[in-house]
């Protein structure tokens, strides 16, 4: 891996998980102000990911559990990058339509700190489905 990609290592807290809007540009956190999360690139060509909304509850109803699983995102895999994209092939994760599938993913590096970007689509946070992205912004650890 280059310099630059080298620079991606290490373990990655959540600051802030915003989704925008494509038509209005409209930004809400459909997890709070303070979501729960962590990034970890390692330098052996594998990254992990974990978020959640922090106001969760436990799970001991099945609507309970509906309401976990709906508060979170977590997959693992290799990744390559690619100028300013990371690319996962995703081997295991909270979403089983997400194994076997290639994730890219934008960032934006700057210093201690690091935004990524998903591509525009179906936002499945917000009613309707209308199209837009999501930014996560990382804290180094």
């Amino acid at each position: 891996m280059s310099e630059r990609d080298t620079k991606l290592h290490g373990c990655w807290r959540l600051v802030s998980f915003d989704t925008e809007l494509q038509d209005s540009k409209e930004r809400i956190q459909p997890w709070g102000a303070d979501p729960n999360g962590y990034l970890i690139f390692d330098s052996d060509g594998r990254m992990m990911v974990l978020i959640t909304a922090k106001a969760r509850e436990p799970g001991n109803t099945d609507e309970k559990l509906v309401a976990l699983f709906r508060t979170v995102m977590a997959y693992t895999g290799r990744y390559r990058i690619d100028g300013d994209r990371f690319i996962t092939k995703v081997d295991s994760s909270w979403n089983e339509a997400w194994n076997g599938s290639e994730q890219e993913r934008s960032y934006k590096l700057d210093g201690d700190t690091l935004v990524v970007f998903t591509d525009w689509m179906p936002n499945p946070l917000v009613s309707g489905n209308p199209i837009g992205r999501a930014i996560l912004s990382f804290r180094r650890e």
